[in-house]
């Protein structure tokens, strides 16, 4: 028994909706709290891996791309999806060298988050890697970024002019403000 439990919500059924594969779609029928039942719309996701890769001379490692739901291009960190039972070290690992061509020497868990609990189960887990070495990059066939450095205040410039917008970037943005800052205590 948890002190919680007078929040916890009883799913009394659920309806499958979709089946892709990226995500799974669900509306469970839920009993509250209070004894009324409510309808709750669920997207499954397998869980996400971002990497905040920093070089020697202290630039941010950036892709640019499409995102068809925002249709227009971002400015993001590499990210990417989990596979079943990958760990999210070697999925950093991965993602970093297929979208960017970078290989790093050492990654550093920074955070996990929920992206958006009110609806979605997915989990990202940001790690920052040092220690960066440039190789040849490995996008997935249907995948197309330009790699860009930057520093601290081209991407603030970036976040400020709308092209870096995404959780997970703004984030890392600034959490690694907030290690230069400490740095230079």
């Amino acid at each position: 028994m948890s002190k919680y439990d007078h929040l916890y919500e009883k799913t009394i059924s659920s309806q499958p909706i979709y089946d892709g594969r990226i995500i799974k779609v669900k509306v469970d029928e839920v009993l509250l709290p209070n004894g009324n039942t409510a309808k709750r719309e669920i997207v499954n996701h397998q869980g996400a891996v971002a990497v905040l890769p920093i070089t020697d001379d202290n630039k941010m490692v950036v892709v640019r791309q499409f995102r068809k739901p925002l249709e227009r291009t971002i400015v993001e960190i590499p990210a990417g999806k989990l596979e079943p039972g990958e760990e999210p070290l070697a999925c950093a690992i991965r993602e970093l060298e297929e979208e960017t061509g970078y290989v790093a020497s050492q990654y550093t868990p920074l955070s996990s988050f929920y992206t958006s609990p009110g609806f979605a189960d997915e989990i990202l887990h940001v790690f920052v890697a040092t220690g960066l070495k440039k190789g040849e990059s490995k996008p997935d066939e249907d995948e197309f970024v330009d790699v860009l450095e930057v520093t601290l205040e081209e991407a603030h410039a970036l976040h400020q002019s709308g092209e870096i917008r995404d959780a997970k970037t703004v984030v890392a943005l600034f959490a690694w403000e907030n290690k230069m800052l400490r740095e230079r205590r």
